[in-house]
């Protein structure tokens, strides 16, 4: 279905730009009149991660000329084995300053504007509103939900990917021209049941396959080329090398998109979304020891159990000596109580805290009353105990 280009107007290329981009020159429905409107064009890639890390490299080496980046974080060891736009040398380097210097080798001509924050309901809608699209490639469902609200709000499509494992998805949502992301996924999953990757593990490759079709979807809506993936959504299975694609519409009840829309602002998505863990009407915060308290405990005379609720491939990188596995989904089912004495302490780690606080809080309500969550987890453990095992 033919739709209208995103950027109407371009600016003049200079003569080594022309050559640069022959090849999109040469392509009927793009010629220089289209790569004059990409270089007139502003995109705000969200997370310079995975996804983000291929979609910037694309749409750099494309001719967009202004991209944002929008990301908080550090580079860190474990996100090299997908995010190929950094480095062993970009270790502790801010994501969006590594992110600047590798799209300036690929592209001098392009212009980043670093955003070194993490997005939120009260920042949203200032920094998406100077741009013409947004590519959401962020691991997280209230960031998602975020994006698509403030897009919604300002009419802006959003080119939103996914990824887990070997699985990923890829879909346009543009109220006006097909479902947004809240038409089709009208909540959050329940908290705990959808693992991050950094719990649940990513296909690095997978992160080139998703973030290159999010890439050529953005390039098409600036364009107005081809058939936008609104209205559908593309999943892909890496193991069996397939791509199946199922029709999505737009929820005329949806409460940011609909006809009568309960949502006008952004709210609250941390709340939105639910926290792992998180207490009940009335009920506190639950007890917590550090790495550093638990080791003098292990060490006493009357030793705590300490329970890992990690799944055996994070046990199998690294561990905390004399941790007896006992799985999340265990305490949420309640075959947990029958390991777990009474009698006795009991402390709970996770990789950083937030399922075993989740373990706890179940535990305590199940009735144990001498039981605490190990603040940081394992990975606290390594930092501050064990250094000589790996982190991830």
């Amino acid at each position: 279905m033919p739709f209208e280009p995103l950027v109407k107007t371009g600016r003049e290329l200079s003569g080594e730009e022309v050559t640069r981009y022959a090849r999109h020159v040469l392509i009927p429905g793009v010629g220089r009149d289209g790569q004059e409107r990409l270089a007139a064009a502003r995109v705000l890639v969200v997370g310079a991660g995975g996804l983000g890390s291929p979609a910037l490299l694309y749409l750099a080496a494309a001719g967009v000329g202004t991209i944002g980046v929008v990301d908080a974080d550090v580079v860190e060891l474990t996100n090299l084995h997908r995010q190929v736009i950094h480095s062993d040398a970009d270790l502790g380097r801010p994501k969006t300053e590594s992110a600047q210097a590798a799209v300036a080798r690929v592209n001098p001509h392009v212009e980043v504007i670093r955003h070194d924050v993490t997005l939120d309901s009260a920042n949203a809608l200032e920094i998406i509103r100077d741009y013409d699209l947004v590519v959401d490639g962020t691991d997280n469902f209230p960031t998602r939900y975020l994006i698509n609200d403030a897009c919604v709000l300002l009419g802006k499509p959003h080119v939103w990917g996914s990824i887990l494992r070997f699985d990923g998805q890829v879909s346009v949502w543009w109220k006006g021209h097909g479902p947004c992301y809240r038409c089709v996924f009208p909540e959050p999953p329940p908290p705990g049941v959808v693992p991050s990757c950094a719990e649940g593990g990513v296909f690095g490759i997978l992160c080139a396959a998703i973030g290159s079709v999010q890439s050529t979807e953005a390039i098409k809506l600036l364009l107005g080329l081809g058939e936008p993936l609104t209205g559908r959504l593309l999943v892909h299975d890496a193991l069996r090398q397939s791509w199946d694609t199922l029709t999505v519409r737009a929820d005329p009840e949806c409460p940011v998109c609909g006809d009568e829309p309960s949502i006008t602002e952004l709210i609250d998505y941390v709340e939105f979304c639910g926290v792992p863990g998180a207490p009940a009407a009335g009920e506190g915060a639950v007890p917590e020891v550090s790495v550093r308290q638990l080791v003098d405990e292990l060490g006493g005379s009357r030793p705590p159990l300490l329970v890992d609720v990690r799944g055996t491939e994070e046990r199998a990188i690294a561990s905390i000596p004399g941790a007896v596995p006992i799985h999340l989904d265990r305490f949420r089912s309640g075959d947990a109580w029958g390991e777990l004495p009474r009698d006795r302490r009991v402390l709970i780690h996770c990789k950083v805290g937030g399922r075993s606080a989740e373990a706890t809080r179940l535990a305590l309500r199940a009735g144990y009353v001498d039981v605490a969550n190990v603040a940081g987890g394992v990975i606290a453990y390594l930092r501050e105990i064990d250094p000589s095992q790996p982190e991830y």
